[in-house]
């Protein structure tokens, strides 16, 4: 395997740099410098006609912080999976709007952060299958970016899915800081 030229290393930055990723995880690596292209030495196999420069989108700053696996510990995670942690509060969605939705888990996790609860089970309910997600599972999908822009991001630890004792795929843990 050989290794890139400056020039196609250079085309390479410039593509890696317009790529969005498909999950919510925030990227790994930071998003690479792109130095301003300079033109290529003309060569006997140069193409013919007007070759447009390439299109260079701007990627969106992410500023909601990543609650990934690097905040717990391993035996969190397996007593998370198990089903074996118990959690402090519980907060139901079932029946709430967007709105009410958002200021009950505002509510829910001020108590819960003045109380000093660790564990937050948050019921969202299951997406029903069939009904197109316009229509279905706001609140579910909303969840993330709420608690992302929430004043009590800084106290958030982490987000995991729930135990199928506690709701499975249509509940999640929001695991608080320690104090």
């Amino acid at each position: 395997m050989r290794s890139l030229s400056a020039e196609e290393a250079a085309l390479w930055a410039r593509v890696a740099a317009t790529i969005r990723p498909l999950s919510r995880e925030l990227p790994v690596e930071a998003p690479v410098a792109i130095a301003p292209q300079t033109a290529p030495a003309k060569t006997a196999a140069a193409a013919k006609g007007r070759i447009p420069p390439p299109r260079l989108t701007p990627a969106a700053p992410v500023s909601r912080p990543a609650f990934g696996a690097a905040t717990l510990d391993g035996s969190w995670d397996k007593r998370l999976r198990s089903g074996s942690i118990a959690p402090d509060r519980t907060l139901d969605l079932h029946g709430y709007r967007l709105d009410g939705a958002w200021s009950a888990i505002d509510d829910t996790l001020e108590r819960a952060i003045a109380a000093g609860d660790r564990v937050v089970l948050l019921v969202t309910g299951h997406e029903r299958r069939g009904d197109p997600p316009v229509l279905r599972g706001r609140i579910r999908a909303a969840v993330h970016d709420w608690l992302a822009a929430s004043r009590h991001a800084a106290n958030i630890a982490a987000v995991r899915a729930a135990h199928r004792r506690h709701g499975g795929g249509g509940s999640l843990y929001i695991i608080l800081r320690r104090r």
